[in-house]
């Protein structure tokens, strides 16, 4: 039987991976609290049925992953990626790299919950099959996704720059 000893020393090595999510579902601050709050009660609770098949981390995202999915689905609110990286609104001219990035961001805003989790995952470098693990569907289906939602992103990313 894990101890919580151990789930909190694995949860303190991995909890950036908590913050990620975080950060990729929910837009205000207190939202994201309430958020990690959640995954940390689900890890915790799934915790004993860690077998260790897969790695901690792969494992962690799967939990993260689920709960910021289903949290606010019950009370229905809307679900929306932020990041505290995206570069302010400059008022000046803009760099074509921060433009390029903040219509990547835009574009990435504009998937589905579930390609926004492959995005993340991918942008992680994590392989195909570590991918698969953690969202549940084949390697095979992640990659045909992946071309799809690269393609969705360049056509998106073109549209946000066109914009500006």
């Amino acid at each position: 039987m894990p101890t919580e000893k151990e789930f909190v020393s694995l949860l303190n090595q991995h909890q950036k991976i908590i913050y990620k999510v975080c950060n990729l579902y929910m837009q205000s601050h207190a939202d994201r609290e309430d958020l990690f709050q959640e995954i940390t009660l689900q890890a915790w609770k799934a915790f004993g049925n860690f077998r260790g098949d897969a790695k901690f981390s792969t494992w962690l995202y799967r939990v993260a992953l689920n709960t910021a999915i289903t949290f606010y689905r019950k009370e229905k609110k809307n679900i929306v990626f932020t990041t505290d990286e995206v570069p302010e609104q400059s008022t000046g001219p803009q760099d074509p790299i921060e433009m390029q990035t903040k219509a990547m961001y835009a574009a990435i805003a504009d998937l589905s919950k579930i390609d926004k989790a492959i995005v993340m995952l991918y942008l992680e470098d994590y392989s195909y099959n570590e991918i698969s693990d953690v969202v549940g569907i084949t390697p095979n289906n992640i990659a045909v996704k992946m071309n799809r939602i690269k393609g969705k992103l360049r056509e998106q990313t073109q549209k946000h720059l066109a914009t500006v």
